[in-house]
């Protein structure tokens, strides 16, 4: 079982900076792949980022592609996503989710816990 508690959110003008962080429960989070999703009011759950558990794999959305970067320090349980150049299309509530696998990381249904979300507003 693994708890993910998401932190960072706010609101942000265009062209700034924030970074999501998300703290998991759990002595085995470092055997999960993690991801990044985001829901914008009135459209559909989408992948942001994932890496794998080791971190030595990445992937990430086209539209975030340059600006956005996932990481993650399995000592200290979290996953992290710095987000440069906002944009205001960025708006979102993004969630942190973790799968036993690393395959498909950017399909939501690979995933097997999910926070609660934390909401990012950007601004034009």
């Amino acid at each position: 079982q693994v708890q993910l508690v998401e932190s960072g959110g706010g609101l942000v003008q265009a062209g700034g900076s924030l970074r999501l962080s998300c703290a998991a429960s759990g002595r085995t989070f470092s055997s999960y792949a993690m991801g990044w999703f985001r829901q914008a009011p009135g459209k559909e759950r989408e992948f942001v980022a994932a890496i794998s558990w080791s971190g030595g794999m990445t992937d990430y959305a086209d539209s975030v592609k340059g600006r956005f970067t996932i990481s993650r320090a399995n000592v200290k349980n979290t996953v992290s996503l710095q987000m440069n150049s906002l944009k205001p299309e960025d708006t979102a509530v993004y969630y942190c989710a973790a799968a036993t696998t690393s395959q498909g990381m950017g399909v939501a249904l690979e995933y097997d816990y999910w926070g609660q979300g934390t909401q990012v507003t950007v601004s034009s």
